[in-house]
């Protein structure tokens, strides 16, 4: 079936040989790191190394010259991201910005937007937030119920945002609003607006973690104006050009790499001779690794060649985040390891984070239930 088909990835030397840059670059900027910063990656936000990054051009890359990009290809791209998730490093202030951000103002804003916020995110400088979830909708896109009503000179929003990772750090979201209520299609009726986290009536409300930790906010809009420039692409279209967003947000190896820190960790334990069940368990991780692994590259193919991977992306994205929530429980069941506050070891401490934040994994760019929704429509089997 053509709809699920994984082309092989593009084959470039120009990526491979980036990548020994790469590595030379993490090794000295993350020196020092702890076990615990190894295992929260794409959730460890430092502002500090997303300038060190922006400055070494590897953020928006693939991105036209005119905006600061070097029109490098997806494949360059990829092995960036992918070796910065394999190293544990602190992606999350630039993360959304540079993934999907970026990428949907330059396929749909305005010029005027593209000119003041794209050479802020390759910098390493402007962060964003993604403003799709809601209260009672869920991963249900299509239901939401924050609008957008028009009115001289712009737009009045009123409604709320929920699991808006990083809101509070943030200083733009893109908004996934509905701005036409009268419409019987469930589908259409909706538009993506730029807003400003500083805009009046823009409220954000912190959701912790039982850690205590605060990555997830809700977002409430009351009476909140934005200006005719603020309409992100054509009024009424934001369910075609959401949809194109997520084909980068589900695809990416941080949908199968929020773990490998864990699997590192797990492999110098069991050691060069494992034993029967040793090898076995680490031998299942990395085949589906590598699995995965190439089915995201392929994706990061078809995105370079401007097609609509979304149902591709959903199914790395589900396959992906089942891997990362049970490979704690299979590293726990081959070795003796008991993780928890204070533990020693590295293994222990990267266990005891990854564990506790395991549960969202499978929570943030689209519920499980929703994912396989998709891909069953997808497959004609609904």
């Amino acid at each position: 079936m053509d709809s699920l088909k994984f082309s092989p990835p593009p084959v470039s030397k120009a990526a491979e040989d980036l990548r020994l840059e790469v590595r030379a670059f993490l090794k000295d900027a993350l020196a020092g790191q702890t076990a615990t910063e190894k295992a929260q990656s794409w959730n460890g936000h430092s502002p500090e190394f997303s300038r060190l990054v922006g400055k070494q051009g590897w953020l928006g890359m693939t991105w036209p010259k005119q905006y600061g990009g070097q029109e490098r290809s997806a494949l360059e791209r990829y092995v960036v991201v992918e070796e910065m998730l394999a190293a544990g490093a602190p992606v999350s202030a630039h993360w959304i910005a540079e993934r999907q951000s970026g990428p949907t103002l330059l396929r749909y804003g305005t010029q005027a937007q593209r000119d003041e916020i794209l050479p802020k995110i390759l910098r390493g400088e402007c962060y964003f937030a993604i403003g799709m979830s809601e209260p009672n909708s869920g991963s249900d896109l299509a239901s939401v119920q924050t609008r957008a009503v028009k009115t001289d000179g712009g737009f009045v929003v009123n409604g709320s945002k929920i699991w808006t990772s990083n809101a509070h750090l943030s200083h733009y979201m893109i908004l996934f609003c509905r701005t036409d209520a009268r419409s019987e299609d469930r589908h259409s009726g909706h538009s993506q607006f730029l807003v400003d986290m500083k805009t009046p009536g823009l409220e954000i409300r912190p959701i912790l973690f039982s850690t205590g930790e605060h990555q997830f906010n809700e977002v409430f809009f009351k009476d909140m104006f934005l200006p005719d420039a603020a309409l992100i692409g054509e009024m009424g279209q934001g369910w075609k050009q959401v949809t194109g967003e997520l084909s980068f947000e589900r695809s990416g190896p941080d949908r199968f790499l929020t773990s490998f820190a864990a699997v590192k960790g797990l492999s110098g334990r069991i050691g060069t001779e494992p034993d029967d069940r040793g090898a076995i368990a680490l031998g299942r991780i990395v085949a589906h690794l590598m699995v995965l692994r190439r089915m995201s590259r392929s994706i990061a193919g078809m995105l370079e060649d401007d097609l609509d991977p979304a149902l591709q992306a959903a199914i790395v994205k589900d396959l992906g985040t089942s891997l990362e929530q049970e490979i704690p429980e299979i590293a726990r069941q081959i070795i003796a390891v008991e993780p928890g506050e204070g533990a020693d070891g590295e293994l222990e401490a990267m266990l005891d984070y990854i564990i506790q934040h395991a549960p969202t994994f499978s929570l943030r760019g689209g519920t499980r239930e929703i994912l396989r929704g998709i891909i069953a429509r997808g497959a004609g089997l609904r």
